[in-house]
């Protein structure tokens, strides 16, 4: 029996993935929701949804089984608590809060609820990432011991329109900039996912542009830093950088740079990747058709690394089946959390600072 869906949010991201809901086997019903009526309007028409809401405190009070919040980052955590004490399952998009304080009320939700929380962190279900999870269940890495990620989105890439559309009517020049370790879920999860380890502990850098108009001690968050490198420890005993630069000429890049580990290592740069052992090198068989997908999502993985089809999946059928997702709200609180504490740290120099844990999934 399928399921009923509402997707809240039909902004830049949000219409992305309305065909992968209405195509899904398992959902029986699929309404849209946005505050812009000519938004719902035209998406409607496009897809042929005849429900539709004008707020999310609308769709709260219907009858559908879970709704998909693809909304702004900072209303993500607030949102998704408003959802889940409706009764009603949630799927946010990335990050999962912008606060410690959201990180824990959410934990705590899902703890007193049972609902499926689940985030939607495309780097999950990325090539790469799917490959290095997969050595490691294998073993192949042996213990681990370093790791590299980096999520590279050069302002001039189209985050200025993002900023501006975001806001809205309410834009200004004081809500330009924003913390680089605020957004830190494309390049955290590969080294949390792939290892099975958190992060405990940071210290990071903060780079501050020369005479830089947009990243300003007078914006919102009073964030001079347009770039952010972060060390961490993991629970594992292995460490970790990674890297948020919205200042950096270079392509766009959400990736793995390596994973190091002491039987083996996987490395990659703009060029390829490569798995590494004692005894030499081989090319990384990486794909995008990792994991078994239901027609027609399997012939359509969507953007950001083909993770798309793949996320709606997985929340479909958690949902279906009353399961907990992969990433659950333990999982995603461990992507989110580090960068935070991360950006405290560069605010003091680089202080080493620890990373509040917020526990795991019931075993059962």
């Amino acid at each position: 029996m399928g399921i009923s869906v509402g997707i809240v949010g039909l902004g830049q991201f949000g219409p992305a993935f309305i065909k992968s809901y209405k195509d899904h086997p398992d959902v029986s019903r699929l309404a849209l929701c946005d505050l812009h009526p000519d938004l719902v309007a035209r998406y409607a028409k496009q897809y042929e949804i005849t429900e539709t809401y004008a707020s999310l405190d609308e769709a709260c009070r219907s009858d559908l089984d879970a709704l998909v919040l693809i909304t702004q980052p900072w209303l993500h955590a607030d949102q998704a608590v408003q959802v889940m004490e409706a009764g009603k399952h949630v799927y946010t998009a990335v990050p999962a809060s912008y606060t410690l304080e959201g990180c824990a009320r959410l934990v705590e939700t899902v703890e007193r609820t049972g609902l499926v929380y689940m985030n939607g962190e495309t780097s999950y279900f990325r090539p790469d990432n799917a490959y290095c999870r997969q050595k490691a269940q294998e073993g192949a890495f042996g213990e681990f011991v370093y790791g590299e990620g980096q999520y590279f989105h050069d302002i001039s890439h189209g985050l200025y329109e993002v900023s501006r559309k975001r806001w809205g009517d309410q834009w200004d020049m004081s809500k330009s900039g924003g913390i680089p370790m605020s957004y830190p879920t494309h390049s955290t999860c590969f080294m949390v996912s792939v290892m099975g380890a958190r992060m405990t502990s940071v210290s990071c850098i903060g780079y501050k542009f020369p005479n830089d108009d947009w990243f300003r001690k007078d914006t919102n968050t009073g964030c001079e830093f347009s770039n952010e490198v972060g060390l961490f420890e993991m629970s594992n005993g292995a460490s970790a950088r990674i890297a948020e630069f919205r200042r950096v000429g270079y392509p766009g890049s959400e990736r793995i740079n390596a994973i190091y580990g002491t039987e083996g290592s996987f490395e990659q740069n703009a060029a390829g990747a490569v798995w590494t052992t004692l005894n030499g090198v081989e090319p990384a068989e990486m794909t995008r058709h990792h994991e078994w997908l239901p027609e027609p999502l399997a012939s359509d993985l969507g953007g950001h690394g083909g993770s798309h089809a793949y996320l709606v999946h997985e929340f479909v059928d958690s949902v279906n089946k009353e399961r907990l997702p992969r990433i659950n709200v333990w999982e995603a609180v461990k992507y989110a959390a580090p960068g935070l504490v991360a950006h405290e740290s560069a605010l003091r120099d680089g202080e080493r600072l620890p990373i509040p844990d917020f526990g795991d999934p019931p075993s059962n």
